[in-house]
């Protein structure tokens, strides 16, 4: 059964300890209640992979654990039907030993994109919000940070992390609790906090802001990354119905609006990084994710508008800095 136990003891002696006041009774609860019903079977899959650290692991270019000539031909086939089970695959790529996993998303696109635009992440705390199965995390492990905690609330999600994890050797400071934000206890710790593909999905924006303020130490630094829609700072897109074939998506406000909700939430040195129309080749139907995807949510005779005829995907990431507190 999956644990969080070395995660309770990673962090007994570390800045992150206040956390064992609520944590294991809110993961607690989670293994109690909110078990998926394919969990026992994804488990069993978890137990049957290869235990042995890899020789070759690489974090900083690409995610890639180990090379075709460290396993057996066998191996590598019992590996790959293994991992097919726990499809759809959607952020990655990885690279496992001689298994290309070749996701719905190039994450590793938008990672290109802010890596350079961001604090650097060495030796620093991190926060990975709605980390999906935790490509994005290997990735900031890769540029230096000393431990990287994501939150997600699917347990698939977590068990394509669990299993790329075992295949690394397992020892590495970085894990994923299947909570939402909501209900992580406020620490003002964390250097970095991240937000990528998150806000559009809840109910109360603002008060998703400051959920990510409040893990922050003071002068950490946000990295939000949402849809966004053009206009002024007033401009603010509330579908009717469904986005993109997607029933959760509550505000797409315009960059200028939603650097307005940061400074009006506080934060300081606000400021969009990059500005990107989300391409057929970054999302996209693939082996390891063959459901339905981007060329699917678009009008057919137009593709710069979705079925549903809103703006197409438009991807905005800003930057911005939680101030020092003189009375802390």
């Amino acid at each position: 059964m999956i644990s969080f136990t070395s995660f309770y003891q990673e962090i007994a002696d570390d800045v992150l300890h206040h956390w064992l006041e609520d944590l294991p009774a809110i993961l607690g609860k989670w293994q109690r209640e909110h078990k998926h019903g394919e969990l026992p079977k994804w488990e069993k899959v978890l137990k049957k992979l290869p235990e042995h650290p890899p020789v070759h692991l690489d974090l900083e270019s690409e995610v890639a654990i180990g090379r075709a000539d460290e396993v057996s031909e066998s191996e590598i086939a019992k590996l790959t039907s293994l991992l097919s089970i726990y499809k759809p695959w959607r952020k990655g790529p990885y690279r496992l030993y001689d298994i290309h996993i070749d996701t719905e998303w190039r994450s590793d696109w938008k990672w290109d994109r802010l890596k350079d635009q961001i604090s650097p992440l060495n030796n620093r705390l991190v926060l990975d919000v709605g980390c999906g199965n935790g490509y994005h995390m290997w990735r900031m492990l890769g540029a230096g940070a000393r431990r990287v905690v994501g939150v997600d609330p699917s347990t698939l999600f977590l068990c394509q992390f669990e299993a790329v994890k075992k295949l690394a050797g397992g020892k590495h400071p970085i894990h994923l609790l299947p909570i939402g934000i909501q209900d992580l206890p406020a620490i003002d710790a964390f250097d970095t906090v991240f937000s990528m593909g998150v806000l559009y999905h809840r109910r109360s924006p603002i008060d998703h802001l400051f959920q990510l303020k409040n893990q922050l130490r003071d002068g950490g630094e946000l990295v939000l990354e949402t849809l966004v829609v053009e206009g002024d700072e007033q401009q603010v897109l509330v579908p009717h119905d469904r986005y993109a074939k997607m029933n959760n998506v509550w505000y797409l406000p315009s960059p200028a609006a939603l650097m307005l909700w940061l400074t009006k939430c506080g934060f300081e040195n606000v400021r969009m990084v990059n500005l990107d129309t989300t391409s057929l080749a970054e999302q996209r139907s693939t082996e390891w994710m063959p459901n339905e995807s981007l060329v699917d949510y678009l009008d057919p005779n137009d593709i710069t508008k979705t079925v549903e005829g809103y703006p197409a995907p438009l991807r905005a990431t800003f930057v911005a800095t939680k101030p020092y507190n003189p009375l802390s």
